[in-house]
């Protein structure tokens, strides 16, 4: 069915409390280029993409960024973030094995190493350095 619109994915948000560790992470670490790194009323948002997808793009933002949250709201907000209760990323590569080996070896905390899921990927998973699951999955060739 056709609607008439043309809806793609732009951006998505991941809450970091250390920018500079974040970009050595997401930059040095996994490739992806930096595109703008903003400060704006004592936070800071950094935006990351892989060249791969010029379109799609990471925000790197200051867990509670909303001018609207309570001082509480903040304060449950890098709880769980510290936690790495918040939702993270997933991505695809095209060699999940030569890719962990890559990020286990920058010190990245691993959560799975890359197994052959039953549904058809074969994937691994760690935490970047704010606590945030980021899964990597390599689909079978066709």
């Amino acid at each position: 069915m056709d609607t008439g619109t043309d809806v793609r994915l732009a951006q998505c948000f991941i809450a970091v409390d250390d920018h500079d560790k974040a970009l050595a992470f997401y930059r040095d670490v996994l490739g992806l280029e930096v595109r703008n790194d903003v400060g704006f009323e004592g936070m800071r948002w950094v935006t990351v993409a892989s060249p791969e997808q010029p379109d799609v793009e990471i925000v790197l933002e200051p867990p509670a960024a909303n001018p609207d949250a309570s001082p509480g709201d903040r304060q449950a907000m890098a709880e769980l973030l510290a936690k790495g209760m918040l939702r993270g990323v997933n991505f695809t590569t095209t060699d999940c094995d030569a890719l962990f080996e890559r990020v286990r070896a920058a010190g990245a905390d691993v959560l799975q190493e890359p197994v052959d899921q039953p549904y058809g990927v074969r994937d691994c998973a760690f935490r970047d350095p704010a606590g945030n699951m980021l899964r990597f999955m390599e689909r079978p060739a066709r």
